[in-house]
């Protein structure tokens, strides 16, 4: 992985989009060398949140500048307020918020993109909205 990034690297005109299994391994590993931006999802549950925190630590700790929170699966808007208070009881800047959204479940259990699936889905449209916002767009993806 570490020579895949770096091969990227020199080539500024391009985004890299890198999904890593959850946890703190890849951190430590090094992985994490050539990123400019480290997304980190927290879903509305305290072990997930307490990883969250634990890589934002782990990740500004490796001198990753730019670390921010997207809070996952957020059903109500109690899920949303807990990672909110939480994320600002522990510093962590929040970038988006991503609905929990059936479309999801089905589209993996068809084996399909959700994007294929449902491209109007509610997650997909807070995805989309996400994407545009780290990319400084205002268009939306095509």
């Amino acid at each position: 992985m570490r020579g895949v990034l770096g091969g990227l690297v020199a080539d500024t005109s391009r985004t890299t989009i890198v999904d890593l299994e959850a946890g703190l391994e890849h951190l430590s590993r090094g992985t994490a060398r050539h990123v400019d931006t480290l997304l980190i999802v927290g879903e509305p549950y305290f072990k997930s949140l307490e990883t969250a925190s634990r890589s934002f630590t782990l990740a500004r700790d490796l001198g990753i500048n730019r670390i921010l929170l997207i809070a996952n699966k957020i059903r109500t808007p109690r899920d949303e307020a807990a990672v909110r208070e939480f994320a600002g009881r522990h510093g962590l800047p929040l970038a988006g918020v991503v609905p929990y959204d059936d479309a999801v479940l089905a589209a993996d259990e068809r084996g399909t993109a959700l994007i294929e699936y449902q491209p109007s889905a509610p997650s997909v449209a807070s995805i989309r909205r996400l994407a545009d916002d780290l990319l400084g767009r205002s268009s939306e993806l095509e």
